[in-house]
């Protein structure tokens, strides 16, 4: 991937120093406080048996139902109806809640109703939680399997009733007959039998948000557990204070905003979970059941007063990954210890991180550098967008939908990038599809483009926090600014085989116009690389590269070195092209390191540079390229010429090669002047035969004209084309693009289409239709320029 890091400090999080640290935070939060023990809901994943953050739950919408239910008032005196869309919890609820100011209900608070399919009473209570507008005004209270209800049961000393297993099967809390069904099939167990009793009052289709396990896929369950919390909201505090004072800063500065609303309504974390690999939690139970937490077996026992033989068992659960994460920035540099290299480098300079871990990892690493480490873990943040797939899709396993940067770099053959793609699924079902799709895109597997393209894409395509929907097509470009770099560099060797010593008095105006443009390009490059805009940075890159310098300087020179100038002046363009070069290759090195490297050691002797690699060179100053605006406005009249007569040739379809014979009209002194110095570059550049002035008051014969500010270039037309042929030729090209727009229309036309079509298609189509319109509209104006010369 071409990146240099000091591999000396690789760190991994199980390291014996790593490991020390997170036992270290832990009992130092325990201590104060900030870590306790209690029994709590959490998002339980059934397939992976463990509880997930919210941060790992992801919630999207998807159609339901809402099922209505009878609960018999216990007194005989009526009944309540409340709705729900998981009817399977009603075994578990302890309550039914009404607003306090909801009149409807208010003689029935304090009274209980029976709750169906169990027998047992439970309370009408009063919260504030109800919103009496919705539904019935009458909510079903369930504290051990709804959040909302959990906060509603502990107001009000509910009991908290669990009703599920680990595996979201139905436990022995619930009635005989609904014991270990799954959740889903209690779910139609209890609306079935609600239904035979003559409690079921309704069904209706109903949208909602489900809650899914982002590595499992399974809906997850609000459960009862016993689980480790930190208690966030006094480490919240100076965390959020440091992102306002600027002490840390967010680019862009949009992502503070979502920084401030999650830290200003954070809840406490759950830290435990229940897996087999991570970092064990430092805790240990002595047979009375009382907690000893300590850095090592050997103080916690000395804590509970234990001797060596007496019983102590270490809490099995490990470790959220994101708590040892969350110490990242001064774990790795030694702490607890205060190392000098914790003293060398922390607080660090800039983190670069994507949005969707802002929560999970961003934010704790603030958290905790304030804590432990006294100072914020890095002054800037800069937020990359997401790489997602050709659709827009987020890249994941259980998609099959990544692309590994390896196999963009070095190719990948069809089969072996469907292997990777449907290896080791979570949902195993979805091969077939995963396989299907990687056919249609790749059909002939993935081409090798090499590192180089690959970074210079990422960089191109790194607008600031936008998700970048990556495409084959654009690296395919960018492996082509590779080759025009290497052809670039073939042509610079072959005309410069030792340092040339150059007077500055002999540069051209081509010289001297590169020379300002390659400076003003540096000044804009570091201005955009500082700002951490590196797509911009790699747009002046690109531009200056290809366009400015291939395009045009290198054409330039050709005039010059084949023989058409001074031997001073010749030396004076040598000398340009191979310094150009030197510094354009060290602008470039950050984001391409491979090919720079490369050719920087072959050309730099030529510049008159020594050493022994491009990494150990000065990195470009503006200052060593002054800008000469006078060589600039020169260059920009002779590009507007050149570019004048190539427009004639294409819109007259007349072949690159030809020479033609141009007049000029209305050339003013400078015009002239310009003509009579630059006549080299324009012959050359633009094939010209000739260029005379046409006399004031002289009629001009047929000719297409070019117009350069007062500057008419005038093309005679007479012997250069067949008109009446190529009348012919535009006419079948017009008929052909009206006939295929004419289908484009009554495509779009049919609601069949329209409507069935995927959006994508209809929106090619759409595309397709306004390029024929426009194809048309160059035809007409082509045919009408072409009678001019009839």
């Amino acid at each position: 991937m071409g990146s240099s890091v000091d591999w000396s400090r690789e760190r991994f999080t199980m390291d014996t120093g790593l490991s020390e640290a997170v036992r270290e935070t832990f009992v130092r939060l325990y201590e104060e406080g900030l870590i306790y023990r209690g029994k709590r809901l959490v998002n339980w994943d059934p397939i992976l048996h463990t509880a997930v953050s919210d941060l790992e739950v992801i919630s999207e919408e998807e159609a339901g139902h809402l099922w209505h239910m009878r609960y018999p008032l216990s007194d005989g005196s009526g009944q309540l109806v409340v709705a729900t869309t998981r009817p399977e919890t009603m075994l578990g609820d302890t309550a039914v809640a009404v607003h306090p100011e909801d009149e409807r209900y208010a003689s029935l608070v304090g009274k209980t109703v029976t709750l169906p399919l169990t027998g047992r009473e439970i309370p009408v209570i009063a919260d504030d939680y109800v919103d009496p507008g919705f539904g019935t005004g009458c909510v079903k209270i369930t504290p051990a399997h709804d959040f909302n209800d959990y906060e509603v049961g502990q107001r009000h000393n509910l009991e908290l009733i669990n009703i599920f297993t680990i595996d979201a099967v139905i436990n022995d809390n619930a009635p005989e007959i609904y014991r270990g069904l799954d959740r889903f099939e209690a779910r139609k167990r209890v609306v079935a039998d609600l239904d035979a009793q003559g409690l079921l009052d309704g069904i209706q289709d109903h949208r909602l948000m489900v809650p899914r396990g982002d590595r499992s896929g399974a809906v997850v369950e609000p459960f009862l557990t016993d689980q480790w919390f930190v208690k966030i909201a006094p480490l919240a505090e100076p965390a959020i204070a440091a992102v306002e004072s600027g002490a840390i800063r967010f680019v862009p500065a949009n992502w503070s905003k979502t920084y401030y609303d999650w830290m200003r309504n954070i809840q406490d974390w759950c830290i435990s979970r229940q897996l087999w690999w991570g970092h064990r939690i430092p805790a240990w139970y002595d047979d009375a059941g009382n907690i000893w937490v300590g850095r090592n077996e050997a103080e916690a026992r000395a804590r509970a007063g234990l001797d060596q033989d007496a019983p102590l068992r270490q809490d099995e659960d490990v470790l959220d990954t994101w708590f040892s994460s969350a110490l990242w920035p001064f774990s790795t540099l030694g702490w607890p210890e205060p190392t000098p290299a914790l003293a060398s480098y922390y607080p660090t300079s800039v983190l670069v991180t994507g949005f969707d871990i802002i929560f999970f990892w961003v934010a704790r690493m603030i958290m905790m550098g304030l804590k432990f480490a006294g100072d914020v873990p890095f002054r800037d943040i800069y937020i990359t967008g997401l790489i997602r797939d050709h659709d827009g899709q987020k890249m994941s396993k259980s998609k099959g939908n990544i692309l590994d940067p390896l196999d963009l770099i070095d190719g990948c053959d069809l089969d072996t990038l469907i292997d990777k793609r449907t290896s080791g699924l979570m949902q195993p079902h979805l091969k077939p599809k995963i396989e299907t799709a990687t056919r249609k895109q790749f059909p002939q597997g993935i081409p090798e483009f090499g590192t180089d393209a690959l970074r210079f894409t990422f960089a191109a395509l790194a607008s600031t926090g936008r998700d970048i929907r990556f495409d084959l097509g654009r690296i395919e470009g960018y492996r082509n600014f590779c080759n025009k770099l290497w052809n670039a560099t073939r042509y610079v060797m072959m005309n410069v085989t030792e340092a040339p010593a150059a007077d500055s008095a002999e540069f051209t105006v081509a010289d001297r116009w590169i020379r300002s443009r390659l400076g003003r390009m540096i000044t804009e490059f570091r201005q955009h690389l500082e700002n951490y805009r590196l797509d911009l940075a790699a747009q002046d890159l690109y531009e200056f590269t290809w366009h400015e310098y291939c395009d045009w300087y290198l054409e330039l020179s050709k005039p010059v070195l084949q023989g058409n100038a001074t031997p001073g002046e010749q030396a004076a363009t040598r000398r340009t092209l191979v310094t150009v070069l030197e510094t354009l290759l060290r602008c470039l090195h950050p984001i391409m390191p491979f090919i720079t490297e490369e050719i920087w050691g072959k050309l730099a002797p030529l510049a008159g540079v020594s050493g022994d690699t491009i990494m150990r060179q000065p990195f470009p100053a503006a200052a060593a390229w002054p800008q000469d605006p006078a060589a600039e406005a020169e260059v920009d009249w002779l590009q507007g010429f050149i570019l004048g007569v190539r427009q004639i040739r294409g819109e007259m379809d007349i072949a690159p090669g030809k020479r033609l014979p141009v007049l000029l009209e209305n050339a003013g002194n400078t015009d002239q002047q310009r003509v009579s110095a630059y006549g080299r570059y324009l012959k050359d550049l633009a094939r010209l035969d000739s260029i005379e002035l046409i006399a004031p008051g002289t009629q001009a014969p047929a000719s297409a004209t070019a117009l350069l500010g007062n500057l008419g270039i005038l093309v005679p037309m007479a012997g250069l084309i067949d008109v009446a042929a190529e009348r012919s030729r535009l006419a079948k090209l017009r008929e052909r693009a009206a006939a295929d727009l004419q289908r484009c229309v009554a495509k779009l036309g049919n609601d069949s289409f329209t409507g069935k079509a995927p959006a994508a298609v209809v929106a090619k189509e759409r595309e397709r239709k306004a390029d024929l319109q426009r194809e048309l509209t160059q035809l007409d104006e082509q045919l009408a320029r072409l009678e001019e010369f009839a």
